[in-house]
């Protein structure tokens, strides 16, 4: 298998506190992996080392090949990341948040024909801090999917959706996968990984804790279903266990 996605060994601490211990990660072409675990447990920082944007104190990385922190502009040319809402300007257009973005690559997708596939196509003049919640993060979607990448980091994909466009954004994100593009997506909602999700890592205190398919960290734990196996990996015990 080709891995577009290599990490071994990433280390990461902030003073004492050791955000990061030992990770490694290997993604194929096309495959969908999800981080989880608990806020604070090292999705964030894992992401931020892999990408570059954020210098680990100890190991590698490689996507396509490429070094993240020597190659950045080649890796962003074919690497999209699903920023959160504190990352742009409030008090800009959607239209020109779009044509901003499309700026800064040799051969951006149109980014008209992905608000009409993400449902925003209506919101083209809108100023971004009118969108709700649920459209914000659909445009911001569609902004990292602008580069046309072959990988795409996406964080929280469907918080502040409704049931429809949850459903929606998956079944864009399936067929994604299927033209071989390759997501690694930090969620917190189980339903989410076992529909997305070839394979998954589980994170505590900056440990891996279980590593493979949903299947398997079912059967690697006493439980019958993910969430409860989500809880028995960082917790120590299944949520049935706890009530």
């Amino acid at each position: 298998m080709e891995f577009v996605i290599k990490a071994e060994k990433l280390t990461k601490s902030y003073g004492s506190l050791i955000a990061l211990d030992q990770f490694d990660l290997s993604v194929g072409r096309g495959e969908i992996w999800g981080l989880l675990g608990a806020n604070g447990a090292g999705k964030s920082t894992a992401v931020e080392c892999i990408i570059g944007t954020r210098k680990a104190d100890y190991g590698t990385t490689a996507i396509l090949g490429m070094d993240p922190q020597k190659d950045r502009k080649k890796v962003f040319e074919r690497v999209g990341v699903q920023f959160q809402e504190n990352s742009y300007q409030d008090k800009i257009r959607v239209s020109e948040l779009c044509e901003t973005t499309v700026s800064l690559y040799k051969n951006p997708k149109d980014p008209k024909l992905l608000l009409h596939q993400f449902g925003l196509s209506d919101k083209l003049n809108a100023m971004v801090s009118e969108l709700s919640g649920g459209q914000k993060q659909r445009l911001f979607l569609v902004l990292a999917l602008i580069p046309g990448p072959e990988v795409i980091f996406l964080d929280e994909l469907t918080t502040g959706l409704d049931v429809r466009a949850r459903r929606d954004v998956w079944n864009r994100i399936l067929d994604l996968k299927e033209n071989g593009l390759t997501v690694v997506l930090t969620s917190h909602f189980m339903d989410e990984v076992e529909m997305l999700c070839d394979k998954i890592m589980i994170l505590k205190n900056g440990i891996t804790v279980f590593r493979g398919t949903v299947p398997e960290a079912i059967s690697d734990s006493p439980c019958t279903k993910l969430e409860d196996a989500y809880f028995y990996f960082t917790e120590g015990r299944s949520h049935n266990e706890n009530v």
